[in-house]
């Protein structure tokens, strides 16, 4: 995995759930989610990240049987491929890990369910801890910081710190500032420009801007529920640049391109092969 997560790797978001705000339920059926899956690998992602529980801004829970019943079938159809599974259960990471899935993203940063640090342990999985201030059906509320970039990475070192001593090896752990998981689209652009804050944890990065709502805001939109494209992309270049390893995104192809442009501006030495 690791070979395949060099940055700047990209990660396919899969939404098995009627409810995405970003695909609205386009890959809920299986079937549709598989084939999306293997074409997305196909141009590019390093990863696909099969999800069954909506964590956008408002959203309720679902039960474990519940997400079980989504994502099982996605991930015995994508057997053998790069998976992980963004999930908070650790009944539900158990059975994805058994599948094939190789790594949990957690968006509470184990701090969801008691059990999870035990189960990606024991299946020497990868982890991506994530930051959310509050629980998704109230996190937009009104977020507050004194300094956002500070109190995340503290709060990131405090997890990564915590999932080492349950036994999950530093090398096999990510970890994500959670943009639009309880945070102003000023805090939003805040922590994407500060991001070296978090690359010092020594850890690869994970950043998730795609078709966020902050995009859409800072386009002028003040009342956008998601952002377009090429804002998604550009933000995703921004985070490279500032030291980000992973980008999970929505739209492979374009990323994919825009984020080889920009590493081969990064290392000519590489990019002087290509001509």
């Amino acid at each position: 995995l690791e070979e395949r997560l060099r940055r700047p790797a990209v990660m396919w978001v899969v939404n098995v759930t009627p409810d995405s705000f970003s695909e609205g339920g386009v890959n809920f059926e299986p079937a549709a989610a598989i084939a999306t899956a293997r074409r997305m690998l196909a141009e590019g992602a390093a990863l696909v990240d099969v999800g069954g529980e909506s964590t956008r801004p408002g959203s309720e829970g679902v039960s474990a049987d519940e997400e079980l019943c989504r994502v099982v079938p996605v991930l015995e159809g994508l057997a053998g491929l790069p998976v992980s599974i963004d999930t908070a259960k650790a009944e539900v990471a158990r059975r994805a890990l058994e599948l094939g899935a190789e790594l949990v993203n957690d968006v509470t940063a184990l701090r969801g369910d008691a059990g999870m640090a035990a189960v990606v342990a024991e299946a020497g999985a990868y982890v991506c801890l994530m930051h959310m201030q509050g629980e998704p059906r109230t996190m937009q509320a009104a977020p507050r910081y004194e300094d956002v970039v500070s109190e995340v990475a503290a709060f990131l070192e405090e997890r990564l710190a915590f999932a080492v001593a349950a036994g999950i090896p530093e090398e096999n752990i990510c970890i994500d500032p959670g943009i639009g998981f309880g945070k102003t689209p000023q805090q939003n652009l805040e922590l994407v420009l500060h991001l070296d804050a978090l690359v010092a944890l020594g850890r690869p990065v994970l950043v998730g801007f795609s078709r966020k709502s902050t995009i859409g805001k800072v386009l002028g939109d003040p009342g956008a529920r998601t952002g377009t494209v090429a804002g998604s992309v550009g933000a995703a270049v921004a985070a490279y640049v500032r030291g980000a390893s992973i980008l999970r995104v929505h739209d492979v192809h374009e990323h994919v391109a825009a984020l080889a442009l920009a590493a081969a501006v990064e290392h000519p030495e590489v990019a002087a092969g290509w001509a």
